[in-house]
């Protein structure tokens, strides 16, 4: 999952699918790129589990996968929200120092 994430393109995939389902032809109008090259890419997501293909007829629909995503999601609300929290104590401390030097 943490590969499919490390390209721009990807990642930007991502986001516009968030809003609305899309077909490939439908990415590629945001992308100097290829139609081959945007089904690589959301190839490489739905091999991530990152979104999801429905078929219709021969096109394919893609959406984000949001339990996917939500995990990726989470494991950055965890980290942050502890470096946030290590933040803050550091903070504090320093402050209590300060104030027992007075």
């Amino acid at each position: 999952m943490w590969k499919a994430l490390s390209d721009d393109s990807r990642r930007h995939m991502l986001l516009l699918l968030k809003d609305k389902n899309m077909f490939p032809s439908e990415l590629a109008e945001h992308f100097d790129m290829t139609l081959a090259g945007v089904s690589t890419h959301l190839r490489i997501l739905r091999d991530a589990d990152l979104v999801r293909e429905k078929r219709e007829g021969q096109r394919r629909l893609y959406s984000l996968n949001t339990e996917a995503t939500l995990e990726i999601k989470n494991f950055y609300d965890q980290m942050w929200s502890n470096n946030l929290n290590s933040l803050k104590e550091f903070v504090e401390n320093k402050k209590r120092k300060q104030g027992k030097r007075k």
